[in-house]
């Protein structure tokens, strides 16, 4: 019995492996979709706004399955294509990570457009003015500040980005959830190790709180409580 909770333990790493990984990508398409909403062409801005209505609009589940199962059917039609005998079969990890930040990564678009929009124009007009570079003025003036704007909506995306590895466990990564699911049918004691791996998600969702409340207040000195 204890060698199920160790199990559990272990897979539990694997799910922060997988968030954290996923969070990265869903910051980098977050910066991009909302760059591109922000930049006033015509053009990126409809594809990033197709991007974030499509993909809010999907359930999370649908579009993993669709990534994972069409991928590999699509890439292997393409090798059938080419005249290649060889197959591909997407790795569990990596489909979960892309589909996870690709998924997440419509979320830190809006997130960060509204962040961006609630710091006032004249400071990158003053900056541009002053000789910076655009890409200078946004490392300088724009993302300092929109850090603190975009904490509010980043914490709630990342804790539910969290919870959303669970569903990794349908495409075959043995990450926690899926060895507690393992446990339970071996053991026919659902309710143990689907608690057990309940109270280890609330234990990372409540250590991610933490710090990000932290790094909350760091960012929102010498402001005021309003303005938060």
């Amino acid at each position: 019995m204890n060698a199920y909770y160790v199990a559990i333990l272990q897979g539990s790493v694997l799910t922060v492996g997988v968030s954290l990984c996923a969070l990265v990508v869903s910051i980098l398409l977050g910066l991009l979709g909302a760059s591109a909403k922000l930049s006033g062409r015509p053009v990126l801005g409809s594809v990033a706004a197709a991007y974030t209505t499509v993909i809010r609009g999907v359930p999370d589940l649908v579009v993993m399955l669709l990534v994972f199962y069409g991928g590999t059917i699509g890439l292997n039609h393409l090798l059938e294509l080419a005249g290649s005998k060889a197959t591909v079969d997407i790795n569990p990890f990596l489909a979960g990570v892309l589909t996870l930040g690709f998924i997440y990564g419509a979320y830190m678009t809006e997130t960060f457009r509204g962040a961006i929009l609630s710091i006032p124009k004249g400071q990158m007009e003053a900056a541009v003015a002053y000789g910076m570079h655009p890409l200078q003025a946004f490392l300088r003036i724009t993302l300092p500040q929109m850090v603190r704007y975009a904490l509010p909506g980043f914490t709630n995306n990342w804790l539910v980005l969290i919870k959303s590895t669970a569903l990794v466990s349908l495409i075959g990564l043995k990450e926690m959830t899926y060895l507690g699911k393992q446990a339970s049918a071996a053991t026919r004691s659902p309710f143990a190790f689907f608690l057990f791996t309940a109270a280890l998600f609330l234990i990372y969702t409540t250590i991610s709180l933490y710090v990000l409340r932290k790094l909350n207040a760091r960012y929102s000195l010498g402001t005021k409580r309003g303005e938060l």
